[in-house]
């Protein structure tokens, strides 16, 4: 099974295989056609809060955030968290795709190591 991370921004390629949004509001300017999500994991996504503290506070520190985001999917998340983990073991290829523009710093990658822990 391979995991991976792609921008909602990026082209879709049939390299991605089973593509899950992980944001809990669709991407501005992404039609459904052209975003091409099989599965769409809201669910896991950091609360409306936690989203709102993150960008209203842009040079806070990141591991911070990230901590605060592992015990939402440690807590109130861990069902939701855990139903992912299911489906992405159905599939070989699996692409967690995403909005933000930080490719490093986003949650994408908290909720990627999740459910590598998980699997």
């Amino acid at each position: 099974m391979e995991l991976r991370r792609k921008r909602a921004y990026d082209t879709v390629s049939a390299d991605d295989g089973f593509r899950i949004l992980v944001d809990r509001l669709w991407p501005r300017g992404v039609s459904k056609e052209r975003a091409e999500i099989d599965f769409w994991a809201k669910d896991t996504a950091p609360t409306p809060e936690l989203r709102r503290e993150w960008h209203a506070a842009p040079d806070a520190d990141w591991n911070v955030y990230a901590d605060r985001y592992r015990a939402q999917l440690e807590g109130d998340s861990a069902d939701a968290l855990r139903e992912l983990a299911d489906i992405v073991r159905q599939h070989p290829r699996v692409t967690l795709v995403y909005a933000a523009h930080d490719l490093e710093h986003n949650h994408a990658v908290v909720l990627e190591e999740a459910l590598r822990a998980l699997l």
